[in-house]
């Protein structure tokens, strides 16, 4: 196994506010039951939220750990917004008193129901980059992500949009795929495209269900062979299918000007550089979690208890993050792949994907398959000729949107 040292790797570590307190209740939402981890029968929502203490150990540290001038602290939930302003705007203060020349950046992840005009404006104001979770066209969006009561979401989130342009709020697009809207990629990238969303992650959910007595119901990586796919995952024919749909359509018309993250990855990946998203990376495990009460876990996909690295409290972010058991964590994601992976020709760009979906079985039966590959195979195998294609561009320092006029040359 490789071994790193101290501070070989930048240090980042996703908070979460107010741990898995959320105003929806998204069927396939992975973060949701996470406060089983720490609820007693008297426990209340107010219970689940960084004090404001803890947020100024978290600061300084974070800070101090890093090795670039730039730092970035994202926020994450359950809902983030379910915090008021004045908690961010402390954190704000907080940033600057320990700053020491650095530049901070701040990102949030929202649900985009709770944005007000003083919420953009706040934003706009701090420069903050806003992400929101919005799964396409309303029949699409509300099939899953639903309020607590049962009612629909998706006119709520379009109605934050629309203040966060009016306040020229930078913002980015996540939509999960899932198996009700996965066989619609048109519909979903033309309504994004339609909505001014010029940087868009789609992200293909896969979960087993498993139920815990602790009242937990979704199986980790570690219960490898236990629970049954949930019913709203993705399948890896959906999965390939809407990528290379996907794909198809931008690779014609929006190379340069509208940003997929999967898309961009894979380019990044053929050019030998490192892709923008951990999933693709050869390792990772450079990116963890803080739980609300000073936890700390390898991932945000694996808060589970035999993924914790301690507590902020009696452990540096330092020491958790780049523990031996954390250096495992993330070397394991190369170094656990079944030899059908690494025997493909396309591993150098797939890296096996998340850990977390390799669940599944290979050919010759052994174990540690992502269960996804025959999407990601496909999709790999599709769009080769023309990452071959932008490579090649790039590497002779041209624009690779000079795609887009090869294929309508070639008649491709």
């Amino acid at each position: 196994m490789a071994t790193y040292a101290p501070f070989a790797k930048p240090l980042y570590v996703m908070l979460k506010p107010v741990s898995s307190i959320c105003n929806l209740r998204c069927k396939y939402c992975y973060y949701l039951e996470k406060n089983n981890l720490y609820k007693t029968p008297d426990s209340k929502a107010s219970q689940f939220t960084l004090s404001e203490s803890l947020l100024e150990e978290f600061t300084e540290q974070y800070i101090n750990s890093q090795t670039q001038p730039q730092v970035l602290f994202t926020w994450h939930g359950g809902e983030t917004m379910m915090r008021p302003m004045s908690f961010y705007q402390h954190a704000i203060d907080i940033q600057k008193k320990y700053a020491n020349g650095r530049q901070i950046d701040n990102s949030i992840q929202t649900n985009g129901t709770l944005i007000t005009e003083e919420w953009a404006k706040f934003f706009a104001d701090n420069n903050w980059l806003v992400g929101v979770s919005l799964d396409g066209p309303q029949e699409f969006h509300d099939e899953y992500r639903r309020s607590a009561s049962g009612g629909p979401s998706w006119n709520k989130v379009m109605k934050g949009l629309k203040i966060l342009d009016k306040y020229n709020v930078q913002w980015n697009a996540m939509a999960v795929v899932n198996d009700f809207n996965g066989d619609y990629p048109m519909d979903f990238y033309h309504f994004f495209k339609d909505l001014g969303a010029h940087y868009i992650q789609f992200a293909p959910i896969v979960e087993r269900i498993l139920e815990h007595d602790d009242g937990r119901h979704l199986a980790s990586i570690a219960e490898f062979e236990k629970g049954e796919i949930a019913d709203f995952s993705v399948s890896p024919k959906q999965w390939g299918d809407f990528m290379i749909a996907l794909f198809d359509e931008w690779v014609r018309n929006d190379v340069g000007e509208y940003y997929i993250q999967f898309f961009d990855s894979t380019l990044a990946n053929w050019v030998g550089e490192q892709p923008g998203v951990c999933t693709m990376a050869k390792t990772c495990g450079h990116a963890g979690v803080m739980e609300f009460n000073g936890d700390v876990y390898s991932c945000d996909h694996f808060v589970f208890p035999e993924y914790k690295l301690g507590n902020i409290r009696t452990k540096t972010l330092s020491q958790m993050m780049y523990s031996p058991e954390q250096q495992k964590f993330g070397q394991d994601k190369f170094d656990t792949l079944p030899k059908q992976c690494k025997e493909c020709k396309y591993l150098f760009a797939c890296n096996g994907g998340c850990p977390k979906d390799r669940f599944a079985r290979t050919k010759d039966n052994e174990p540690g398959l992502n269960y996804l590959c025959e999407g990601w195979y496909r999709f790999f195998d599709h769009v080769a000729p023309y990452m071959d294609f932008m490579k090649n561009e790039l590497q002779n320092k041209r624009p690779p949107a000079n795609v887009m006029k090869w294929i309508k040359e070639n008649n491709l």
